[in-house]
């Protein structure tokens, strides 16, 4: 049987979700690789960039609010913040008013891998986006499919 399918490409390469697909990859493990010497997933220093980024602004972050920030799901966010409570990393206390929700925090050991984190993926980011010509352009294309 011959194969008749049309793929309205000639090659994967010409097409751009395949592309963005495999560049996704490539950087996720990059990431996870780079920050892997101190003990960190990709997935866990987002849950902790989005956690220090809302106290910046409030004194009690939920869950929720974690997820939502960082468009991830509420269960697994739930699931991270296990670990890195394990881990020593965050604190979850209740909250206030609302019995149903838990406050999330930063403990001083989180702090300090988070700094750590953070200097190591800029580095990471920057090797991995040095082959572009105009990374502000790039963002702004970007920012463009995400709004």
């Amino acid at each position: 049987m011959k194969n008749t399918i049309n793929f309205n490409f000639e090659n994967p390469n010409e097409n751009l979700g395949y592309l963005l697909w495999q560049t996704t990859m490539l950087w996720q493990r990059q990431m996870n690789r780079a920050l892997d010497e101190i003990g960190l997933t990709h997935t866990q220093f987002v849950i902790l960039m989005a956690l220090a980024w809302l106290l910046k602004t409030s004194e009690e972050v939920t869950q929720k609010e974690i997820a939502d920030h960082s468009n991830t799901d509420r269960m697994m966010v739930s699931k991270i913040l296990r670990t890195l409570q394990k881990n020593k990393l965050i604190e979850r206390k209740e909250h206030k008013t609302d019995t149903r929700a838990k406050c999330v925090f930063l403990t001083q050991t989180g702090i300090e891998v988070l700094q750590k984190a953070i200097d190591i993926k800029t580095a990471a980011n920057n090797l991995f986006f040095s082959k572009l010509t105009d990374k502000k352009q790039f963002a702004q294309q970007l920012k463009l499919i995400i709004e």
